[in-house]
């Protein structure tokens, strides 16, 4: 009799093992994570020096658009724990799972919680909004995004006024994202980011190790980098 697949998990369940390390993140998703967290915060400490850093934060913030762009799409060709069906959910489950997790227990997932899963969501939107705005902001002094010829003074000036009120909902959010990994490594003993790093995990079952699809990647992501470099020249 062989084991039926758990809500727990969206990989196949091959027959039941011992405990062991699985591949959970395919390279291209770990790469897109690391990259985001390094330049976010170039684009951040660049915004807040202004001047000549000004170049290195519109650099950045193209290509902080090209990722997120990437990451959406792999949301759908990726490995299937970084696909988007695998782990988006309705908000029942996402609230039946923020209660159990205040409990002394909550239910393992392999990829992301349902938590998690909307945490993801958000970021992916309020990145795309921040890096999408400041192709169009200007300081009204010196520095001017790269599409600001595009649009009109005033239109650039709105957009200009979401990118700055975005910057601090986007801040949010990453403090919060902070929060939670801290909270399951404290309480819930679980590290997070380790799996982020290797791309394995410890698992209770044997499954199918997440798809590597490396070609694919590296064709999705040589497009968009021809994309960046059109805006940016």
């Amino acid at each position: 009799m062989t084991d039926h697949p758990s809500k727990s998990s969206p990989e196949v369940i091959l027959p039941r093992a011992a405990p062991t390390r699985v591949l959970v993140w395919d390279l291209p998703t770990r790469t897109f994570h690391w990259l985001l967290v390094l330049l976010v915060t170039v684009s951040f400490v660049t915004g807040k020096m202004g001047g000549t850093a000004m170049g290195y934060h519109e650099w950045s913030g193209v290509t902080i658009l090209g990722l997120i762009l990437f990451r959406v799409l792999w949301g759908f060709w990726g490995g299937i724990p970084s696909r988007f069906t695998s782990f988006v959910c309705g908000p029942g489950k996402v609230l039946a799972y923020g209660r159990a997790l205040l409990g002394k227990g909550h239910e393992a997932y392999l990829g992301h919680n349902p938590m998690g899963a909307w945490s993801i969501l958000a970021m992916l939107v309020v990145l795309f909004l921040q890096a999408g705005t400041g192709l169009f902001a200007n300081d009204d002094i010196f520095t001017e995004g790269p599409l600001f010829h595009l649009v009109s003074k005033k239109t650039s000036d709105w957009l200009t006024a979401i990118h700055r009120i975005n910057q601090d909902i986007l801040m949010a959010l990453v403090v919060l994202h902070l929060t939670a990994i801290l909270f399951y490594w404290a309480v819930k003993r679980e590290n997070l980011i380790l799996p982020m790093i290797t791309g394995r995990k410890h698992w209770h079952q044997a499954v199918r190790d997440a798809d590597r699809h490396p070609a694919r990647a590296l064709v999705l992501a040589a497009i968009l980098a021809a994309g960046v470099y059109w805006i940016i020249y």
